[in-house]
């Protein structure tokens, strides 16, 4: 399905992020309807807790490529479709590698919107101080430790407690539920995606393919405990969408996310299967 974001969707789209509209009604184009269609259940809040998970990789599925370059994995259109996710939700989350290697700011700048919460999952507490992503810039911070290391001020600490060296995805997600984030994304590194994607805590994954062929490096999703045979394998309900230099899978991993997308005579009217 092809996507334009026009600037009367994405008004839409900012409508429902605050309850004062829905993705079911009005008319638009077979593209419009689209765009609505993928970023519709990120934007609304009556669905309760969300976390959405959002993994740019190559064809051949890496991240980076051998010496960590990951700066142009994604193409124009899937850093747009990021920071409009990043619009939508309430918080971000990523884990201390991804922090300490990549320097994100998890801002939102490709498009109007507002700037997430933005949350480091840093069980040992090794994110200097200084970091971009512990700026104050007006958004919400977090630090999700295990360890009493000090942070700047307006900084909030979320101890938690580890075993094995790794805090609970699901025990994340109830904390930061506790601080009225409720919509999240989990936004990197791929292994963090992994370890929240297996704990079964996810409702979707949005995997953005760029058209460049790496050949090595890190690849995108890696499962704590994968799969031997690929009977077991995870099968989402999938729905691919041409962003331009991109294309974005999204797909549902729970019944909700599934009965959150647009309705099916939305679909049949606007020409959509």
């Amino acid at each position: 399905m092809q996507v334009e974001v026009t600037s009367r969707v994405w008004k839409r789209l900012l409508d429902i992020r605050h309850g004062q509209g829905c993705h079911c009604c009005g008319t638009w184009s077979a593209a419009e309807h689209a765009a609505l269609a993928l970023y519709g259940p990120v934007a609304r809040r009556d669905l309760g807790p969300v976390l959405v998970a959002q993994i740019g990789q190559s064809l051949d599925g890496r991240i980076a490529t051998v010496t960590g370059d990951a700066r142009d994995v994604s193409g124009p259109d899937g850093l747009a479709h990021l920071h409009r996710i990043r619009a939508l939700v309430d918080g971000v989350v990523i884990g201390v590698r991804t922090a300490l290697h990549d320097a994100p700011r998890l801002t939102v700048r490709l498009c109007p919107g507002p700037n997430p919460a933005r949350i480091v999952i840093d069980p040992q507490g090794r994110l200097p101080n200084d970091a971009p992503v512990l700026r104050a810039d007006g958004a919400r911070r977090f630090v999700i430790q295990t360890v009493d290391t000090p942070r700047p001020a307006g900084v909030t600490i979320l101890r938690l407690h580890a075993q094995d060296g790794q805090i609970a995805p699901a025990q994340i997600s109830e904390a930061l539920r506790a601080e009225g984030l409720n919509t999240v994304l989990i936004e990197g590194g791929g292994i963090t995606i992994g370890r929240f994607l297996e704990a079964g805590v996810l409702s979707r994954l949005h995997v953005a393919i760029a058209p460049v062929l790496i050949g090595g490096g890190p690849q995108g999703l890696t499962l704590p405990s994968p799969c031997a045979v690929l009977a077991d394998a995870l099968r989402p309900e999938t729905r691919p969408y041409a962003l331009g230099s991109d294309v974005v899978f999204d797909c549902a991993l729970t019944r909700a996310a599934r009965e959150a997308r647009a309705p099916v005579h939305l679909r049949m009217a606007s020409g959509l299967r």
